[in-house]
């Protein structure tokens, strides 16, 4: 169901652009806009993670890497991926103080996850391994094509409603069906409904990932507790400079960047925190971590001194 919800929020996304299309040039701007939109996916479908990552500087590392903390990082993200049956990502570092993770890809052979130097300086070793393992449990749903395609058409739609309103209005024929009121109200409504249906698909994928993103590291309480850390961080004012730039791409995050507040009304793009929390710590899932393997750093360990500190 979850899967059947996703393909029609994302067909109504489209049907959105088509229509917004048709209400600037008609039949012509429709199909136009159709085609458009058919090109946007296929180009997202084989750039997504090379869009994402080059939007906000992601640098990706390994396991030679000098600094303890990121061979750290680094080994728990591929040991976390061997639990969860995955190929192993690429990983990334973004320079950002705000604490913050993604993953993208269009599929789990060409995935990519990414961690802010804020969250590997501010979280403790588990509270890392259950954000990442968040992170690859989107991978696993095969969410991070379905989100990198719906932050591309919700921005085109913005964008193509900010077209019609300025240069739309300045045409009144027959052709384009509701004249220059018309052309207004889209401008207004198209952006609105195409961020309901963002926030609506983000919200849906979250607790998901989060169920499964327990599962894979056998520890809910561990991300239940970054998830705090990371919204008390954000409501303290550290700000990500990218996704303010680039507001379509903030359900892309495990927590909202653009004000660290979440809650479970239309105009959020995620759950709220004690939310999560709450159903994180219902699961019941053993702390103790079994199975471990390959770590660079005993886990459990105080927190350390980064090289961003």
């Amino acid at each position: 169901m979850n899967h059947l919800k996703t393909f029609v929020l994302l067909a109504g996304l489209t049907a959105l652009f088509v229509g917004a299309g048709y209400m600037i040039g008609g039949p012509t701007g429709m199909l136009i806009a159709l085609v458009f939109a058919v090109g946007m996916n296929l180009f997202s479908y084989w750039n997504a993670d090379k869009i994402v990552l080059r939007m906000y500087g992601a640098v990706e590392v390994d396991a030679g890497h000098p600094e303890p903390l990121i061979r750290a990082y680094v080994a728990d993200i591929e040991d976390l991926a061997d639990r969860a049956g995955l190929p192993r990502p690429r990983i990334t570092v973004i320079d950002s103080e705000q604490p913050n993770a993604f993953a993208t890809g269009r599929d789990p052979a060409h995935a990519a996850v990414a961690a802010s130097t804020g969250l590997l300086s501010l979280l403790d070793r588990d509270e890392i391994r259950g954000v990442m393992a968040h992170e690859l449990a989107h991978v696993k749903n095969r969410d991070t094509l379905t989100m990198t395609v719906t932050a591309t058409i919700a921005g085109a739609i913005s964008a193509l409603a900010n077209f019609g309103l300025f240069f739309g209005g300045a045409r009144d024929d027959d052709e384009r069906p509701g004249g220059l009121i018309g052309t207004i109200a889209l401008a207004i409504l198209a952006p609105i409904a195409a961020m309901l249906v963002q926030m609506a698909i983000s919200r849906s994928r979250e607790y998901e990932a989060d169920r499964v993103g327990a599962q894979i590291a056998g520890d809910g309480r561990a991300l239940a507790r970054a998830l705090e850390k990371i919204e008390a961080y954000a409501r303290g004012g550290a700000v990500n400079v990218e996704a303010e730039r680039n507001p379509a791409t903030a359900h892309l995050f495990i927590i909202n960047p653009l004000s660290g507040r979440g809650g479970d009304n239309l105009f959020s793009t995620h759950p709220a925190t004690h939310n999560r929390v709450e159903a994180l710590l219902r699961l019941g899932v053993s702390q103790a971590t079994r199975g471990r393997v390959g770590t660079a750093v005993p886990t459990g360990e105080s927190r350390r001194i980064g090289p961003w500190s």
